[in-house]
């Protein structure tokens, strides 16, 4: 679910106001994949013997990609369908209405977000699998940076919560009127994107390892790895800028934008095509030679 918040941060963007343009690095970008997809590099042609053995249980790379797919699908959902539904920035009343309209939507809100969150350990786990054999160090740093984001989303949904006790009203709460409710209310939601900036901040640390060990495995595209790791530079970066300087929040996820894409190839690129580490003897003679 960690590259739904850069689709959240492309969705403030284009709400923004003005026109949302290619950036040149976005066609460099696609010049790359057009080119690998065009012309396969060796480890991508194989024989139909090899055609035969790409399965999920016999291929770690697919399995690591169809678990961050399906992980990712409930963080859209939470983080991008529920708030387009529900909240409207800048308003406090029609926010709370729509949520005592649509309660049982907000609360699967939270629910997905917690299962993608959960979820992401087992991704965790099976990238590391995949890839402790390239370095293993590096791997047990990956799972680290990603697992020390699980309890800070977790811990935010607090927030959420709090914000739907807010619009329900309940009894204890008879003191407060309903305006004063609904903007206590809205404070919690605005509590609970910041706390996503907060989480984003390792969300985008993890991919610095998970980068490098793409680049080094062997079985990986290169270029991948590469866009990995820029990708994982754009969480930190639209994190402070939100939390430090957010009047320029719109400017810098607007050109942040273009390498935020790195994760989400990954991801598809593992589901499709697969990846298999190398047998230990093989990776011993590829750094013998390197």
């Amino acid at each position: 679910m960690i590259v739904i918040l850069q689709f959240v941060n492309f969705r403030v963007v284009l709400l923004g106001g003005g026109p949302f343009r290619i950036h040149p690095i976005s066609l460099i970008i696609r010049s790359h994949v057009v080119a690998i997809l065009r012309e396969p590099p060796p480890y991508l042609r194989l024989n139909s013997h090899e055609r035969g053995h790409m399965t999920l249980t016999r291929n770690p790379g697919r399995f690591a990609g169809l678990l961050y797919v399906l992980m990712s699908i409930p963080g859209f959902f939470a983080l991008i369908y529920v708030p387009s539904k529900l909240i409207v920035h800048g308003n406090a009343t029609a926010t709370a209405n729509n949520i005592a309209a649509s309660e049982r939507l907000f609360r699967l809100g939270i629910a997905c977000n917690l299962i993608g969150q959960a979820g992401f350990i087992f991704v965790a786990l099976a990238l590391y699998q995949l890839l402790k054999g390239v370095d293993q160090r590096q791997a047990v740093l990956m799972v680290t940076l990603i697992v020390a984001a699980i309890p800070i989303a977790f811990l935010n949904e607090l927030n959420a919560i709090a914000a739907i006790v807010l619009v329900r009203g309940a009894d204890f709460l008879a003191i407060f009127e309903k305006p004063q409710r609904d903007a206590l209310g809205m404070l919690f939601l605005n509590l609970h994107g910041y706390g996503f900036d907060v989480a984003g901040i390792f969300w985008g640390l993890w991919l610095v390892p998970l980068g490098l060990l793409t680049y080094r495995s062997g079985f990986i595209p290169r270029i991948l790895g590469v866009l990995v790791m820029l990708n994982g530079f754009t969480y930190p970066i639209n994190s402070f800028v939100s939390l430090v300087v957010p009047q320029y929040e719109h400017i810098v996820s607007r050109w942040m934008m273009p390498l935020s894409f790195g994760e989400l190839l990954f991801m598809f690129w593992l589901l499709i095509m697969g990846a298999k580490p190398k047998p230990v003897a093989s990776q011993a003679s590829s750094a013998a030679v390197g």
